[in-house]
């Protein structure tokens, strides 16, 4: 899954919107005002920043070289996906709605 692939599935997210409020570089994805995802378009391999499950962050970690804890972010909360083609497509969409579902407090009718 490369980043414009992981940026129309952000954006398929009910409600999802993209801003940039650090600026022109970082793009910041949105649910009611809370954040959920970010990523900085030029960077390569590119990287998205995701909310994550405190104990699934660390567990997904350990499991995944291309996961690391959240850059600039709250690493607890918050892990650095690496899009450099290892991490499984099927993940990166589930890490995503899991992010999504953690802000909004709801999960997307297909994960029901």
């Amino acid at each position: 899954m490369d980043l414009p692939d992981v940026i129309d599935h952000t954006l398929s997210m009910p409600g999802a919107e993209q801003t940039t409020p650090f600026g022109p570089d970082t793009l910041v994805f949105k649910v009611g005002g809370k954040m959920f995802a970010l990523t900085t378009p030029g960077e390569y391999p590119a990287r998205l920043n995701l909310k994550c499950d405190p104990d699934r962050a660390i567990e997904l970690r350990d499991e995944h070289p291309a996961i690391l804890p959240g850059y600039h972010m709250n690493k607890r909360h918050w892990n650095t996906l690496v899009l450099d083609g290892s991490l499984p497509s099927s993940l990166i969409r589930e890490l995503i709605n899991h992010s999504y579902q953690l802000v909004t407090g709801k999960p997307r009718k297909q994960n029901r």
